[in-house]
């Protein structure tokens, strides 16, 4: 294997990588863009200092166009932005994911409830992949893969490589992108279960302070 030339400064050493493991996967290529790394934040601080190639920003409240917005604009790398599904439905979701798309979103995120009919809404009105989560076994894979959808997220915990196999049996070629936990052999098992590309939950920004603080009481 050819060495990679790296490069890094004092003041940006510090960053939040994701694990190595996830190198070994295909990646899913999106408007010339190879994607392999997704890392799930909406903390600004830690999106511009990961080495992760996208964002995955889905977080636990109506989605606002403000909020992606602010994303958008502060990242330096492709986001995907979640637009509801749940909750936030219908129309909404489809005017969401209008903004987010003209706003410069690579991508718009939907949540497991979403009906398949919002998914076809959803490919007929955006010019960006749709993104539908799955959390187990049950959930209804061929119904979405009907529908059109683009890439699968994958979040079933330990039961994510059982998920994705599923998803790969009924459709070789579908994108998918899967949580692959912080062990790098559950990130291997996940991707030999046939995900193209890996989510990865960063630490809090207080656990990042935490060893940061020890070393200042320390000097």
């Amino acid at each position: 294997m050819k060495k990679i030339p790296s490069f890094e400064t004092r003041l940006r050493k510090n960053i939040v990588t994701v694990p190595e493991a996830i190198d070994q996967c295909s990646g899913i290529r999106v408007f010339g863009q190879l994607l392999k790394s997704f890392l799930f934040s909406t903390d600004v601080a830690i999106i511009r200092n990961t080495n992760a190639n996208a964002i995955i920003a889905v977080y636990p409240f109506t989605p606002q166009p403000l909020i992606n917005d602010a994303l958008i604009l502060a990242a330096d790398k492709p986001i995907f932005c979640g637009v509801g599904g749940g909750l936030t439905t219908g129309s909404r979701s489809v005017e969401l994911a209008l903004h987010a798309e003209f706003q410069g979103a690579l991508g718009v995120v939907m949540n497991k409830p979403t009906p398949n009919d919002l998914i076809k809404q959803l490919k007929e009105k955006v010019d960006i992949p749709v993104v539908i989560t799955v959390v187990s076994t049950q959930d209804d894979i061929k119904g979405r893969i009907d529908a059109g959808i683009d890439i699968f997220n994958v979040s079933g915990a330990a039961k994510t490589p059982d998920i994705v196999k599923k998803i790969r049996d009924l459709n070789p070629e579908v994108a998918i992108l899967a949580t692959g936990g912080k062990n790098e052999d559950d990130i291997q098992k996940v991707i030999e279960a046939g995900a193209n590309a890996i989510s990865h939950t960063p630490p809090t920004t207080g656990e990042l302070f935490k060893d940061i603080m020890a070393q200042y009481r320390a000097q």
